[in-house]
């Protein structure tokens, strides 16, 4: 099979360049206009992208569209190196990814193998799934589910990004406002006391020395705070103290539920596209316990795992660790009688999204107006520190 680099016009109108792979030029004209474009420039090109050559690892927002483009080309009985072939003329950084994934399921390998040649954009939990579609013959609906999976763990995770960014932000600006006022301001305005010769009020006292201090240590307290911070990074790499601070976050009033709620939607999501793809439970519940970021729910459902591998029910092993709420708990036992399982877990899944999403909204709304009035109360200290002595004065002027 050899590679063609081609140049076409989308059905826009837009000028199009890439690479694609085929027996032969006839064949390579054909698959463009099969992918919508009108062929104006086909010639022999290198050699096709091979699995030994190195390959450029896929964003996450790259890996969900073209999963979502695969599967509704798959769905619509579309053989799958067509498919591929397809997504590839329609994506410009992926494609010689794809093209390899392709060129190794034209020589028979099955997708979910080919797709294992690329580790760095397709995890294993990524590749399962694939390959319990094609153990099930139903790829097309299997993939169209990871593609739902996908697109919700991102929004998920943005949302969380989102609600973690604006009050950094906001505290960040507020140490500043107040940190230029203690170095630059304050100093300039205290040494007019200097020359009363009277015993400055405590709050002024405070202020002047918390002054002074930021001026000589402020620079190595914020090395020292890099510092730290870094080694707490490298220090949650190492199992004891990542378990240790898990457990920490688990016990916060608003962040532990709101990290338990994220993680508790991922693995119901996760677990739901596996059952209903027509894996093995077991095999599911070890693929969505890796999707689980708490390290701490982690070991609770390795014992999940454990109880059920003993001939024990998901809902009973789930009840057992208590490593989720109660109400999950009572869906998956409501699933197992009825029969719907994998529904029951989506749907919990969907609950489950939707309150992180409002306990995220309704903190950010109540972290605002505390954030500001922190800053607002610090302001007025240093408001204070100086406008009491200068009262005093005047006082003392009038008598």
């Amino acid at each position: 099979m050899a590679a063609f680099q081609y140049e076409a016009l989308d059905q826009s109108g837009r000028k199009k360049k890439g690479m694609l792979s085929a027996d032969s030029m006839r064949l390579a004209r054909r698959e463009l206009r099969d992918a919508g474009l009108t062929p104006l420039r086909i010639e022999a090109g290198a050699a096709e992208t091979g699995s030994g050559q190195r390959q450029h690892p896929l964003s996450n927002s790259d890996v969900v569209m073209l999963t979502r483009q695969a599967a509704t080309l798959i769905e619509t009985a579309t053989p799958v190196e067509e498919a591929l072939n397809a997504v590839a003329a329609q994506m410009e950084k992926p494609r010689a990814t794809l093209l390899a994934i392709r060129s190794r399921v034209m020589e028979g390998w099955r997708l979910s193998d080919a797709l294992g040649e690329h580790p760095k954009s397709f995890s294993p939990l990524y590749r399962a799934i694939v390959a319990a579609g094609e153990t099930s013959g139903d790829l097309g609906r299997v993939m169209s589910r990871l593609a739902d999976m996908l697109e919700k763990n991102r929004a998920m995770a943005m949302k969380a990004i989102t609600a973690l960014i604006y009050p950094a932000v906001l505290m960040l600006v507020a140490v500043g406002v107040v940190t230029g006022l203690m170095i630059f301001v304050v100093p300039k305005i205290v040494d007019q006391f200097d020359t009363l010769g009277a015993r400055l009020p405590l709050i002024t006292r405070i202020v002047i020395g918390l002054s002074a201090f930021l001026q000589s240590w402020g620079l190595a307290l914020l090395v020292l705070i890099v510092l730290g911070a870094l080694g707490l990074w490298q220090g949650l790499r190492l199992p004891a103290i990542r378990l240790a601070f898990d457990r920490f976050v688990l016990r916060l009033p608003i962040v532990g539920k709101l990290s338990r709620g994220l993680d508790a939607a991922r693995f119901g999501r996760t677990l739901s596209t596996l059952f209903a793809s027509g894996a093995p439970l077991l095999e599911c519940l070890q693929a969505a316990r890796k999707t689980v970021v708490n390290t701490e729910l982690r070991a609770r459902l390795g014992e999940t795992l454990t109880s059920v591998s003993e001939g024990t029910s998901l809902s009973a092993g789930l009840r057992k660790a208590g490593a989720f709420d109660p109400m999950m708990v009572y869906m998956v036992a409501a699933g197992e009688r009825s029969g719907t399982l994998p529904a029951m877990l989506d749907r919990t899944a969907s609950h489950m999204e939707a309150q992180f999403d409002n306990s995220t909204t309704l903190a950010l709304r109540l972290l605002e107006p505390v954030i500001i009035v922190f800053m607002g109360l610090i302001v007025l200290a240093i408001v204070l520190a100086i406008l009491v002595p200068i009262l005093q004065l005047n006082t003392l002027a009038a008598a």
